[in-house]
This record gives structure tokens, sequence and C-alpha cells, in this order.
């Protein structure tokens, strides 16, 4: 079975969840879940992404975040690479901390906002760890009732406006429309996400299929891999971030083996490297060539190299 396409455009609007690897916990103490958070807010700081809500759970998190920039699938990459590198090494452990790759839902903010944000708060609710989304530290439910100092990063505006212009009275009524749903015996709101991975309206899931899927071509043309019409390469800044995990902050070796990941295996051209580093092509090439030698007779090197283009999902 082919995996949904990834649909990606500026402003968009995304249901995010990731699970950790065969269903273990991904948060072992508060420190990670701060740490986590971190990740979020190093996120926003580098692609301007927005996150509207978020609940931490056990074994997995989910996010409402909008992408006023797009890439969200760099954005992604960033979160969960970063936050992987932590755990590993926090707990002593190696491998993958997440599940496959993330599930990205997109969203139409305006007819499904206020429901989404719901859904999400109520997660602990709904497994029996609280009471009330209020009891639960680990989602931002307490901001949008102005309990907890506002984020930078996170926004409790375009939800709580749907409410009302004034913002106390919006508040209250946003707390009564989540608790009025605690305990309803109702469908899951995500059961109305569309087989291409779109919650919406008909006419929104009519126009982002017209505009982003249907322009693929032929059902043989989508046995193709997803990347080659939605491609988003990870950016030589994740590289390096991924790169350190391994080789800790030696710059001479995480630039080096940035450029031959991003060169060999990601198709950025010299130009472009040279363009990123600010280093001329004859320089991006001779970096280019000495990890190259030092890849084939360094087997320690090697096996780092592999590890991380798995990290960052690609081959």
């Amino acid at each position: 079975m082919t995996r949904p396409l990834r649909i990606e455009y500026p402003g968009a609007f995304y249901h995010i969840t990731s699970r950790g690897n065969r269903k273990q916990a991904i948060f072992l103490s508060d420190d990670d879940r701060y740490f986590f958070l971190s990740c979020l807010r190093g996120a926003h700081d580098r692609f301007d992404v927005i996150i509207h809500a978020y609940c931490l759970m056990n074994n997995h998190y989910h996010l409402f975040a909008e992408t006023p920039a797009g890439g969200i699938s760099r954005i992604m990459h960033l979160i969960n690479a970063r936050y992987s590198i932590y755990f590993n090494k926090k707990h002593e452990r190696s491998g993958h901390t997440f599940q496959s790759r993330f599930k990205a839902i997109l969203v139409e903010a305006q007819e499904y906002a206020r429901e989404l944000t719901a859904y999400i708060h109520l997660n602990p609710v709904r497994a029996g760890l609280v009471g009330s989304p209020e009891e639960y530290e680990w989602s931002n439910y307490r901001d949008y009732l102005a309990l907890t100092p506002k984020r930078p990063w996170s926004t409790t505006q375009r939800v709580l406006e749907s409410f009302g212009k004034d913002l106390k009275r919006a508040r209250e009524e946003y707390r009564r429309f989540v608790l009025t749903r605690i305990g309803r015996q109702e469908p899951s709101l995500l059961e109305a996400t569309d087989p291409s991975g779109i919650l919406g309206s008909v006419e929104f899931i009519k126009r982002i299929r017209a505009e982003f899927t249907e322009t693929i071509g032929s059902a043989e043309d989508r046995e193709v891999p997803q990347a080659r019409y939605f491609r988003t390469r990870p950016s030589p800044d994740l590289m390096m971030t991924v790169i350190e995990g391994s080789f800790g902050d030696s710059n001479r070796i995480r630039k080096s083996m940035a450029i031959w990941i991003a060169h060999s295996r990601a198709d950025y051209s010299l130009k472009e490297l040279a363009d990123f580093f600010a280093m001329s092509i004859s320089g991006i090439s001779n970096n280019y060539r000495r990890m190259k030698r030092e890849l084939e007779t360094n087997e320690v090197f090697r096996r780092a190299a592999e590890d991380i283009c798995r990290q960052l999902n690609i081959k």
C-alpha cells in the first residue's frame, strides 16, 4: 500500500501525531516533556510554525499546527530528530524513538479548529489519566483558560476568537464547549478524515484534491514515492543537528558529513550547498571528496553516516 501524499503549502493547518516505536513510551520524566516543548519552540523560531493546541501523552503526542511558510516535513523532521537524539542520550538507548514517520492530517481550520482543539485537550480524560483536562499539566488547555503563562510559540487566539470578541467570555465558552464533550458517545472526530488525509468540508477536500493530488496523473504514477511530487528535503541545518548526535560539535566533521549527505543522498547541487554554507563551489567539492575518501576507509564513519541517513528518512 502506498503512503498518503504529504500535502504542503504556506498557511496550511495540520493535526499531527507521532507514536513511540513499538508503542513504547517516549516521555519517561518531566525533563523529557520539558525538552520536547523546547523542541517545539526551536521549530517555531526556525520555521515560524505556530502551535494552536498540543497534548503530550505517555507514548505519543498530538499537535494542532499552522505552517505560515509551509514545510511541515522539514518542521517535523527537526522536532523528532532533535528529540530522538536527546532521548537516546538521556536514557542510554539506541535506534528509533518514534514509530515510522509522523502522521499529519491536513485540516480546514475554519471548519474544524474548535472541535480539533477540544479533541486534543480531551485526550488525557479519554485515557483515564485525569477527570478534567484542567488537571493535566502537559497540554495547553490551561493556557486557554489563562491559568498558565502564555508561551511565545503557542497561541490560543484563533480558537478563542471563534467564541466571541470578549476574551474572558470566550475562555468560559471554550471551557464549557470542552467539558460538555466529556463522556459523549460520539464517533471520533478523525473518522471524518478523507482517505487522502484531509479533514474538511466537501468543498475544501475537492479544492485540495484538484490543486495537489489530481495533478499527479494515473494510478500507476501514484505508486511512485511521494517525494517525486512533493519533495521536501531535510535542510543542511537539520542534517548538522542530527550529525551532532554521532560526532559531537566538531564543526569540521559536521559540515563535511552534511555536505556529503546533502550532495550524495539528498540531491543538493554544489551551488546550493555553496550558497548555504557561504563557501566557494571548489571548497564544497573539496569537503565532499575528503568525506567520501573517509567513508571508503573508515567503517565507524560509514555506519554512522547510514544511521544518520535513516534518522533523516533519506536513502
